[in-house]
């Protein structure tokens, strides 16, 4: 698994705005993008970088689930497997989600940086990376918010009650100034 380094997250950092800046594709309305300085985000935290074993869960367990969408309806999504890690000592746990659909990873997870308002309230996400030995890659460095934390015109999953950490993430995008 390919280690990342401060430079790649700079660098990503820097595409992320410019697209959020210029991209037609962006999830900023027009008058957002004119005003846009950057997203805020925690600086890098190296112990944040995590390469964790999954538990899967049995295959009668693999149960498909509806996340909440935050305009209404659901999304639907297989529980696959649990992560545990440890944040400053003290040890945490989520549910890392596959698409029903395409297969893809997903781990939406709220920390008690969204009660304190340093990040979005209804939660981020989080890109897993998946390495030929079975062990996922979770660089919280990497965590974003939804594109429904920017504008009201999107519509995301909401985090689950499974995923709400009681530790603080203090890594990846913070609350962006018009989060509604």
């Amino acid at each position: 698994m390919a280690e990342r380094d401060g430079g790649e997250l700079a660098a990503f950092r820097q595409a992320k705005d410019a697209f959020f800046r210029d991209g037609h594709d962006s999830p900023l309305t027009a008058d957002q993008q004119r005003a846009f300085a950057g997203l805020p985000y925690f600086d890098e935290d190296p112990s944040l970088r995590l390469v964790v074993e999954p538990s899967p869960f049995a295959a009668p367990e693999e149960v498909e689930v509806e996340l909440d969408l935050s305009t209404g309806g659901a999304a639907v999504y297989r529980r696959w497997a649990r992560v545990h890690f440890e944040v400053e000592g003290a040890p945490a746990e989520l549910t890392v989600f596959r698409d029903a659909e395409g297969g893809e990873i997903f781990l939406p997870f709220k920390d008690a940086t969204a009660a304190a308002g340093e990040t979005y309230g209804a939660g981020r996400y989080l890109d897993v990376h998946e390495a030929t030995d079975g062990r996922l890659l979770l660089d919280f460095n990497y965590a974003y918010n939804p594109y429904c934390a920017y504008n009201e015109r999107w519509s995301c999953p909401l985090t689950p009650a499974e995923n709400v950490l009681a530790v603080s993430i203090r890594a990846g995008e913070k609350t962006y100034p018009s989060s509604h």
